[in-house]
């Protein structure tokens, strides 16, 4: 049975620093599967979030040496054990200990988004008639488990801490949810360019690359929402219709 050594920041939102473990690593065996071992063994006080164990719940999300991933998803067989790996909170959220942070702000911003207005029924027994590739498109943005990586690599929220002024891409995901829903009639796209903050994202894939359900954040949610952004109020046709709409008014 070989042995691993883990860095593991101690510590909460006053300061810390990162403690070593060793701790022996069988087959099969997760980072998550480590980091309980050592707090049942060696640190019964580490704080760490988990709960389903099977990358469906989104809780333990971490920083994996520098990567943000999510703990139970890690194989430790996809790591390099001859040196040590460290394991640290997500850098864009406030730390409350060890490994566990305060992502209620994600909540918060959630509140802000305009809910889901249906247009009215396509048929007299009140069902709907839609086209499968629209549906298909927003099943796609409903696998999201909320893990909050995506918010966690982004540098608009991690090095810029623009918090209250960009909603980060799991928010764009979810506004793009809403707004492609083939049978949503609300308009979010004056909130997503003056509140939620859209411009700021400059495209860099960096989302995408963590999401653990491989939703294609940046292709099939944020550049369609920028898109239809630009088409409505940087569009000079619709800009001169709206200039001769006020002076009418």
């Amino acid at each position: 049975m070989a042995k691993a050594t883990f860095k593991i920041w101690r510590g909460n939102n006053d300061g810390g620093e990162f403690k070593s473990y060793d701790t022996e690593i069988s087959e099969g065996m997760v980072v998550l599967d480590a980091v309980l071992q050592i707090q049942g063994e060696q640190a019964g006080d580490l704080a760490c979030r988990w709960n389903c164990k099977a990358g469906k719940c989104g809780s333990c999300s971490a920083e994996i040496n520098g990567n943000p991933k999510l703990m139970c998803m890690t194989r430790m067989n996809t790591l390099p054990i001859e040196e040590p790996i460290t394991v640290e909170p997500m850098k864009a959220f406030p730390l409350m200990k060890d490994l566990v942070t305060d992502v209620s702000w994600n909540y918060e911003v959630k509140k802000k988004i305009k809910k889901f207005k249906p247009r009215a029924p396509d048929a007299p027994d009140g069902t709907w008639r839609m086209q499968q590739q629209d549906i298909d498109r927003v099943q796609e943005y409903r696998k999201c488990i909320e893990c909050f990586l995506c918010q966690d690599v982004c540098h608009v929220l991690r090095d810029h801490h623009k918090h209250e002024e960009f909603i980060g891409p799991r928010f764009l995901v979810y506004a793009a949810a809403l707004e492609m829903h083939p049978l949503d009639t609300e308009d979010r796209l004056e909130n997503l360019k003056d509140t939620f903050g859209i411009g700021y994202c400059n495209i860099t894939k960096c989302c995408t690359k963590v999401c653990p359900e491989e939703i294609k954040i940046t292709d099939n949610a944020i550049i369609p929402l920028k898109e239809r952004v630009v088409d409505e109020f940087y569009d000079p046709i619709k800009k001169l219709v709206r200039i001769f709409r006020k002076k009418k008014s």
